[in-house]
């Protein structure tokens, strides 16, 4: 039983259809471009924190929230993270992703697959268990993800002397593919 429901988070985050994970994982890594890869990862774990407190709080009744309303918030997640960035890279400034507001956006990206978590659980006696495999699943991937984009940062980062139109670049590009995700 772990090891399906840490399959099972390990997948939804590199599932195709749940892009928006993945969207918001890289546009965390592009403000972190300039900081250690253990920044990044600490970054990347509130994000899974709040992702699991929303979880936890679905199995086991406690929030019940419209999907159209969290459907609508999750993405503008995404667009903030990589407007932030832009903001950063324009003014030079260390406004950077930090632990409370990639929290929030935890909160609000659990609440996107909380009602599906709270079906597949079914009449499990306990949800802890399941709840930590999902969860280790999630930062495993999560974890993946930032330590390829980190690479490849860092192999940019000697090719060029200023990640700034990377960064900018990149955050446009996960804006215009949130876009996508939100027409689609």
């Amino acid at each position: 039983m772990f090891s399906s429901y840490l399959q099972l988070g390990f997948e939804h985050i590199i599932d195709v259809q749940g892009l928006d994970h993945v969207l918001f994982i890289l546009s965390l890594c592009l403000s972190a471009n300039s900081k250690s890869l253990k920044y990044l990862l600490v970054l990347v774990t509130a994000f899974t924190i709040g992702h699991s407190i929303t979880l936890a709080a679905s199995a086991f009744n406690i929030l019940k929230l419209s999907s159209s309303m969290v459907e609508t918030a999750i993405p503008l997640t995404i667009i903030f993270s990589c407007l932030l960035n832009i903001y950063q890279e324009l003014k030079n400034s260390s406004a950077k992703a930090n632990y409370l507001l990639v929290l929030i956006f935890g909160f609000i990206h659990g609440m996107g697959f909380s009602n599906f978590f709270r079906s597949i659980l079914g009449k499990e006696d306990s949800i802890v268990g399941p709840l930590f495999a999902f969860n280790i699943g999630v930062e495993l991937a999560q974890a993946a993800i930032v330590s390829f984009v980190f690479v490849i940062l860092l192999i940019l980062s000697k090719i060029f002397k200023s990640l700034k139109w990377i960064n900018i670049s990149g955050s446009i590009i996960i804006i215009a593919l949130t876009i996508h995700l939100i027409l689609s």
